[in-house]
């Protein structure tokens, strides 16, 4: 395969960033399941097989991606061969010296290939570089693919937020010590 090469975004890249087709499918889910009792509430999740394979619509509109990254800390994009083929954005200030990874998207055509990863490495230097102190990845419950890559990758599962996206998805979270 051809070497990836990831830099910050220009404005060249946008149009084409927005045309990635941003969905995705599963087989997978990580459920929540709520245990409340008198004094005690509890939150498992389980991951669980669906009866067959979903398509997962994309849990931002991606006609608001160029106005969403203008208040993005970086947006880096991944390119094969000078093409753009995958990109993440990074926010500060969310947490206290965190990066905080809001979107991750690759080509279709070239996933499970090391880009993400490519793309996830770079955010970790680039956190580094902005002396923060742990990088924190958003995702669907859906999202098995990326749930696997950020486990793989030495992230943990540290909380979830109901309802966190427009679509009214949950929002799991995975962070990673960068010191």
């Amino acid at each position: 395969m051809p070497e990836i090469e990831i830099r910050p975004a220009i404005s060249s890249d946008i149009p084409v960033l927005i045309a990635i087709d941003h969905t995705y499918s599963s087989e997978f889910v990580w459920q929540m399941e709520i245990q409340a009792e008198e004094k005690t509430v509890g939150i498992n999740f389980r991951e669980i097989r669906l009866p067959r394979s979903v398509r997962v619509e994309y849990p931002r509109p991606t006609h608001t991606l160029a106005d969403d990254w203008t208040r993005r800390s970086c947006l880096l994009v991944a390119t094969i061969d000078s093409e753009a083929v995958g990109y993440i954005s990074l926010m500060l200030d969310i947490a206290p010296l965190t990066t905080w990874v809001t979107d991750l998207t690759v080509v279709r055509r070239v996933r499970r290939q090391g880009i993400g990863s490519a793309l996830i490495l770079a955010a970790q230097e680039w956190g580094e570089q902005h002396n923060t102190r742990r990088i924190v990845l958003e995702m669907q419950p859906k999202n098995y693919s990326a749930i696997h890559m950020a486990q793989k990758m030495g992230f943990t599962f540290c909380g979830y937020n109901d309802r966190y996206y427009a679509n009214h998805d949950i929002g799991l979270f995975f962070a990673k010590s960068l010191r």
